[in-house]
């Protein structure tokens, strides 16, 4: 997994998320990110070439699959998340895949077609993302974002935060919810949420997750506690 540089959360959650899998270990690398902004210098993060330096490292450990666990796809276009896996599988020859591009999938298996969405982001980053969703056929059914711009500050978001956004944009009823944001501590909420709100949540640390190990030939079914995602698309 690709990993934000000031990211704390997804790395401790990813490897306790796979633990019952024996077989399987969870490796990390990691690039500059600092900010999420719609700035010049911000969306310059996520540029290809850092990316592809860990990748490339990653590969040395003889992975079987190179996911990007972050969401800046969500803002800057789907094109750039699938860019990304082409350049990722050309330069190292693994597999590759993202949290958008595995949420859109699930998504798309599912018959989703409103979507609540909780993130930590400023108004303007989270009015791209609800634009792109427009753009794909999603409409947006709920909202609830911080306005947060620094990276690490997203990790210091309480549960009891998280449990209330959730709550929020299930008001609206939409057919899924996404915490969308690596940094957020999401993932471990989404079984208790679900049974609360009777509405299946899909989690960004968990979508990418899920490809993963189906890239990897690993039945996602094994993964307990972490949501219907795991037992119920295949």
């Amino acid at each position: 997994m690709l990993t934000p540089s000031s990211n704390t959360i997804l790395e401790p959650v990813t490897t306790k998320m796979i633990a019952d899998i024996t077989e399987a270990s969870v490796h990390f690398g990691r690039f500059k990110v600092t900010e999420i902004a719609l700035s010049e210098q911000a969306l310059a993060q996520f540029d290809a070439t850092e990316i592809l330096v860990g990748a490339e490292l990653l590969a040395h450990a003889k992975v079987q699959s190179i996911g990007w666990s972050g969401t800046a796809a969500g803002w800057r276009g789907f094109a750039a998340d699938e860019d990304l896996c082409a350049k990722i599988t050309a330069h190292t020859g693994i597999a590759s895949c993202t949290s958008v591009l595995a949420l859109n999938e699930i998504l798309a298996l599912t018959h989703a077609r409103t979507l609540g969405i909780v993130s930590p982001y400023t108004d303007d980053v989270q009015q791209k993302i609800i634009n792109n969703y427009i753009d794909i056929g999603i409409e947006p059914a709920g909202d609830a974002h911080l306005g947060i711009r620094d990276n690490f500050s997203f990790s210091e978001v309480s549960a009891d935060q998280l449990r209330d956004m959730c709550r929020q944009v299930a008001q609206s009823k939409p057919d899924a919810i996404v915490v969308y944001c690596t940094n957020l501590a999401g993932a471990p909420l989404v079984e208790e949420m679900e049974a609360e709100l009777g509405i299946p949540i899909y989690d960004t640390i968990a979508t990418v997750t899920w490809k993963a190990l189906k890239q990897c030939n690993i039945d996602t079914g094994r993964i307990k506690g972490w949501g219907s995602l795991f037992r119920e698309v295949v």
